[in-house]
């Protein structure tokens, strides 16, 4: 098993939907981007960690979702972009109300709001103690904030990307639909991809292996969490490479 061990710097991927309301479709619910937020804050002022974050645009638009059919997939992820960028937006607005020196940076031009992705800027706003939001995805259409949050933690040099959800871990099925569903403590990533489990997306998952990035997926809305697994907390499941010589988890 993989040892887990305190991080300096990390990469919090967070869906859209993490953001809102599940009795209501869609839209933004301040209530959880708070908690979020001062989960967050606490975070930086007892542990001083250097944090990215890739929020995602789900709760308002994504390019290959059913509100989406018909129209052009291109067209439809450039509105996924900008639903990323409003999210990004009230995070910031929630971090910084919470105390947390805040900066959104855009994959694409959007100077009025945010900064331009620089990642050489990213990357001394993380050293100067902020939280950095990369939003707009990577700019481009046919690539998910799953590959976005992969990408931009090996630019950052991110120790590990942290996949906030709803659940406390990876299952061999859905646990909301099955009782008996077992929970990986660890899993490698050639495993993930063989079972077609969904921690994140293929393309993100073959970029971290390829680097040997772990993936920490944990329930965010419990109190503390981030702090633990950042801490190394024996927290949720940890994604990682299989050891040399060994066969699939």
């Amino acid at each position: 098993m993989t040892k887990r061990t305190p991080y300096r710097r990390v990469l919090l991927k967070l869906s859209g939907e993490a953001f809102s309301d599940p009795a209501v479709q869609g839209g933004i619910d301040p209530t959880i981007v708070r908690r979020v937020a001062e989960e967050v804050a606490e975070l930086k002022e007892s542990d001083g960690t250097e944090l990215g974050i890739v929020v995602g645009g789900g709760n308002i638009f994504r390019g290959n979702s059913p509100a989406a059919a018909g129209m052009d997939r291109s067209s439809a992820d450039q509105m996924g972009m900008l639903a990323t960028t409003i999210n990004a937006l009230a995070l910031q607005d929630a971090l910084e109300k919470a105390g947390v020196q805040t900066r959104v940076q855009t994959a694409i031009s959007m100077q009025q709001f945010a900064e331009p992705y620089i990642r050489r800027r990213a990357m001394r706003h993380l050293e100067k103690g902020r939280v950095v939001v990369f939003a707009a995805g990577l700019g481009a259409p046919y690539f998910t904030t799953d590959t976005t949050a992969a990408q931009r933690a090996l630019e950052i040099g991110a120790e590990a990307i942290l996949k906030g959800t709803q659940v406390d871990g990876v299952y061999d099925r859905d646990p909301n639909q099955h009782s008996d569903a077992v929970r990986f403590e660890h899993i490698d990533f050639l495993a993930v991809l063989n079972k077609g489990l969904k921690v994140m997306d293929a393309t993100a998952i073959s970029l971290c292996m390829d680097h040997g990035l772990p993936i920490i997926v944990f329930e965010l809305l419990r109190a503390g969490n981030i702090r633990r697994v950042v801490r190394g907390e024996d927290v949720g499941t940890i994604v990682h490479a299989a050891p040399t010589g060994s066969g699939a988890a």
